[in-house]
């Protein structure tokens, strides 16, 4: 998977950022520490780390991740990655 979607809330921009949904790949979820939950109430899960963005940023560049775009949707902010 070259792209990937990272994101968090903004009053909680300390941490947990979100990493991915039930489809990410397994192995970079792993090397991330990232773990599958499902909030209430939604019919799907998603991986979650403890980490503050900047510092799963920095993970994901160091993996070959490069930042394609970052936008504000309400009270999250969300990144774009890819990865060549």
């Amino acid at each position: 998977m070259p792209y990937l979607l990272i994101s968090t809330q903004i009053r909680l921009e300390a941490g947990p950022t979100m990493v991915g949904d039930e489809h990410s790949d397994p192995h970079l979820m792993s090397i991330l520490g990232a773990t599958k939950r499902s909030m209430l109430g939604n019919n799907f899960c998603e991986y979650y780390v403890n980490d503050a963005p900047r510092v799963v940023l920095d993970k994901l560049e160091s993996l070959g991740y490069r930042v394609v775009s970052m936008t504000g949707v309400g009270q999250t902010l969300v990144w774009c990655l890819h990865r060549e």
